[in-house]
């Protein structure tokens, strides 16, 4: 199978793209349901996935990434993956332990995110469409099967018309968020730049407000500007596709792979632990002190020490004090004497 493509990137975009071609020809019963006014959006996904398969092939062919993956997949069904996956994924609680406000803020935009995303990719490959009938009810069409009818004034129907309106206002409370803490905070202030840390949400907020401009036009001002503002929410939809695997936004479709990492960190931390050649404090697994050993050893760096030990063998406390002895002529990883803040967390 990799003999008849020129790379991984050429093999992935193939497949992707057949797959999508497939489930489109499912969904829209043979190409009969095509909804031209969404093309722009299917075109700007088909780029995304492209950088998407590009971004994540040059990144997991590092040897620490190929590492987590393989061993990833392999305890993807330990008992304990439901559980991390919903922590991780669904409600952050891993942000939820650096404050309330920034949880609020991960929450608003990420699952404004998801949903809209829900929403929108379904009805532009034509998984989901909706069919009107005389009698005044919709029906909602999922891979061309009719799962449901309901009223047009009804609580669903509703919900549907305003699920992407929905989705912008939480989107918008969570970039405002976010923006007020990047301008108030000290520390974020220091770290932050406008193409990196700002650009990304000024594109989120630029989505959010023009797609809830196309709802007032079209309630309030009987469609006048219509033609003209579905225009720019579509190319700042596809400007932003196109360029999310490359900015802070690729952490969105990346994130699931935290959850190889909590694994790989906690099953070999359940067999045995590594104790420090120097406090004798255990701080990782045995596994993770070989793996990066190995793993420095392929890239032909090496952190070997005159006492006969590599560097990746000592906590973090005593890994400075080392570094710091290098520099000093003392041998401050010696000392006994611990960092009062060596186990803080945050």
């Amino acid at each position: 199978m990799n003999n008849a493509f020129a790379s991984h990137f050429a093999k992935s975009m193939f497949l992707a793209v057949s797959g999508l071609a497939i489930l489109t020809f499912i969904g829209t019963r043979m190409f009969t349901h095509v909804d031209l006014n969404l093309y722009g959006y299917m075109v700007g996904t088909i780029i995304f996935l492209g950088g998407f398969f590009y971004r994540f092939i040059s990144w997991g062919e590092r040897p620490p990434t190929k590492l987590l993956i393989k061993k990833g997949m392999k305890l993807l069904f330990r008992k304990s993956t439901p559980k991390t996956t919903v922590n991780h994924l669904a409600v952050y609680e891993f942000i939820w332990n650096r404050g309330i406000y920034r949880w609020t803020q991960h929450i608003l935009i990420g699952w404004g995110c998801i949903l809209a995303c829900l929403v929108t990719f379904p009805l532009v490959f034509g998984w989901m469409y909706f069919t009107m009938d005389d009698t005044g009810y919709y029906n909602i069409i999922l891979m061309g099967m009719e799962i449901m009818t309901v009223p047009a004034d009804g609580i669903i129907a509703n919900l549907s018309y305003n699920a992407l309106n929905i989705t912008a206002l939480m989107v918008i409370a969570g970039v405002s968020m976010a923006l007020y803490r990047r301008i108030k905070n000290m520390q974020a202030r220091a770290e932050q730049t406008i193409l990196y840390d700002f650009l990304p949400l000024y594109m989120l907020l630029l989505i959010s407000i023009t797609g809830l401009a196309l709802t007032f036009m079209n309630v309030f001002l009987h469609g006048v500007g219509q033609p003209i503002m579905s225009l720019i929410h579509q190319w700042s939809v596809i400007i932003t596709l196109i360029y999310l695997p490359f900015g802070k936004l690729a952490h969105i479709p990346f994130r699931p792979l935290s959850i190889f990492a909590r694994n790989y960190r906690e099953h070999y931390a359940e067999q045995s632990m590594k104790k420090c050649n120097v406090c004798g404090n255990e701080f990782v697994s045995d596994e993770q002190s070989k793996d990066v050993v190995a793993v420095l050893g392929i890239n032909q760096i090496e952190f070997q020490t005159k006492e006969g030990y590599h560097l990746a063998e000592l906590c973090l406390p005593c890994r400075r004090k080392y570094r710091i002895a290098q520099f000093s002529g003392f041998p401050t990883h010696d000392v006994k004497v611990k960092e009062a803040n060596q186990n803080a967390k945050g």
